[in-house]
């Protein structure tokens, strides 16, 4: 009986909702009566016309060009999606989840407050960058809408990932009509200015100057963007406590016994122009640590990969989200080496999570079972990396190239089989993706000794637009012929993009794989250079100060 009392009240709070929206969206802006051709033509192009149309107030006239019209249009459309998810936020947060009788309910409730957050968080940066004299690109407004709409994905996948038994269609029905029409519609906007637009690009320094002019190292064999105090901290081991701002030491010998206590006591310094060091020693850290993007100049050192290792067993087995499942989850960049021991028998669980725009992890290793590398959203670069697991253990909605890296399938639980890849593209305008690159795939040691009885594929389409592209790697013969396996019957066949491009090794043979639409063996070149380093993350404007090598194209 309480049960059904608190679905009466859940029920009742959407009528409300439901009322409020509707007045909102009504006393937005009203059609003028003459509309301009122009308009008529960018709105058609969008998801939702209508809607679109509805965001033409009548003081916006006409300009002198196309292109002019649609970025008045685009600006106005991110300012009313701003003003929809900043009331959504608002009325989640007045919600008392607490008093939630299902606790997973609960669990999933507190990720979408976080979710939504970060999405008005994406939006009002795109607006003042693209308001204000900085320079930012048609491909860094892509990015950050799309990664505001993979929040919005994130938040309906928690309570799937916990079987919520809550209605999700009365729970969210307001975010899943007004809000998500508004910002799939000025995505579809912004992706029409990008087929003509061309706005200079303001290259990411990381907190340490410098432009993108090559691959600068200097004399002592660092890269240009590290300052001289870090210089000290990376030539000796032996004067890294004494250069850090805080130790992390199991043993009680540094300022802090874990990590998260260290990060939590840096956060008070985050403004800082110079870099917060954070110095971790040899041991076993047995914690899930989180690290803002609030958290700017922030490095963590440890004393080498298997030597300083985090590592922890949060699963949506028991009960957590697999967004909230991650080891280790980061909006910054710098750090080294993860690891997740929960086992293939805990389902998912992140080893890390990365919302990190212009994220690079080098020579890093990545451990877990189902769902390890989450590539959330932005735009990432992985190099010379190890990364293992089971089921869809390559996931998540970035624009992310792994380049050079070796990608081991281990042995799966009983009758599973195994998929490296689950891409989780939902909107054709969004401008992310997974793209393999000069790796090498193969069986880790535990599925060598069974890989006859265990499928493993390359991937499979998590969401409607799925887009996962394999090019120069070596794939071993364990990979099954098929290559790619669906996630449900048809879903996403005819929408998806995989593809494959002058791979080598037994398992790259393509005269055996799937005859799915959205299937393509790439033989262009052109094709294929759309998906490198240089054009896939715009890598040449923002990996070169790092001192990172990568191979900008094929």
């Amino acid at each position: 009986m309480r049960f059904l009392e608190h679905y009466n009240r859940v029920f009742f709070m959407e009528k409300i909702l439901v009322l409020s929206f509707s007045l909102l969206l009504s006393s937005i802006h009203c059609l003028p009566s003459t509309l301009n051709t122009q308009y008529l033509n960018i709105c058609d192009q969008t998801p939702y016309p209508q809607i679109c149309n509805s965001l033409i107030i009548s003081d916006v006239l006409p300009t002198s060009s196309l292109r002019e019209t649609t970025l008045v249009i685009r600006n106005t459309a991110l300012k009313v999606t701003l003003d929809h998810a900043r009331k959504v936020h608002g009325v989640m947060s007045s919600v008392d989840f607490s008093s939630f009788e299902d606790h997973q309910a609960k669990v999933a409730w507190e990720d979408c407050l976080e979710l939504y957050k970060d999405t008005i968080h994406e939006l009002n940066h795109t607006i003042i960058s693209s308001s204000s004299r900085s320079s930012i690109t048609k491909h860094d407004i892509q990015t950050y809408l799309s990664a505001a709409n993979t929040n919005l994905e994130t938040c309906k996948n928690g309570f799937n990932d916990l079987n919520v038994t809550i209605k999700n269609q009365e729970l969210f029905g307001f975010a899943l009509n007004n809000f998500t029409q508004l910002l799939t519609n000025t995505l579809a906007i912004n992706g029409a200015i990008s087929k003509s637009s061309t706005i200079p690009f303001k290259p990411y320094t990381g907190g340490g100057g410098g432009g993108g002019g090559g691959r600068r190292l200097l004399a002592s064999g660092f890269p240009s963007w590290i300052s001289k105090h870090d210089h000290k901290l990376l030539y000796s081991s032996m004067s890294t406590a004494k250069l850090a701002d805080l130790v992390v030491a199991k043993d009680g010998s540094g300022n802090y016994k874990t990590i998260s206590e260290a990060v939590a006591a840096a956060k008070h310094l985050r403004n800082r122009i110079r870099r917060f060091i954070i110095y971790v020693k040899a041991g076993i850290y047995k914690e899930n640590v989180v690290i803002t993007n609030k958290m700017v100049n922030l490095m963590l050192i440890g004393d080498g990969i298997d030597v300083t290792i985090v590592s922890a067993n949060k699963n949506v087995y028991d009960g957590c989200t697999t967004f909230r499942s991650a080891t280790f989850a980061i909006s910054g960049n710098g750090f080294i080496a993860f690891e997740n021991t929960a086992g293939p028998q805990k389902h998912q669980a992140v080893a890390l999570r990365s919302g990190s725009d212009f994220s690079i992890f080098y020579r890093c290793s990545f451990k877990g079972y189902q769902d390890t590398l989450y590539v959330y959203s932005k735009r990432q670069f992985y190099k010379e990396c190890d990364i293992y697991g089971t089921v869809d253990f390559i996931f998540g909605n970035a624009a992310a190239v792994i380049q050079n890296c070796n990608i081991y399938a281990r042995r799966p639980m009983t009758n599973q089989k195994n998929t490296i890849t689950a891409q989780g593209r939902s909107d054709p305008n969004e401008n992310t993706g997974i793209v393999i690159h000069d790796s090498i795939i193969e069986a880790a040691s535990d599925l060598k000794l069974i890989q006859g009885s265990c499928q493993t594929f390359l991937g499979r389409p998590w969401k409607m637009y799925s887009r996962t592209v394999i090019m120069k790697s070596n794939i071993d013969g364990f990979v099954d012929r098929a290559g790619w396996t669906p996630w449900d019957g048809e879903f996403a066949v005819k929408t998806l993009y995989y593809a494959e491009y002058m791979n080598n090794g037994a398992g790259a043979g393509t005269w055996g794989r799937v005859k799915w639409p959205g299937y393509h063996v790439i033989t262009s070149p052109i094709e294929a250079g759309k998906f490198t380093v240089g054009n896939f993350v715009g890598g040449d404007k923002w990996i070169p100060a790092t001192g990172v090598p990568f191979t900008s194209g094929l």
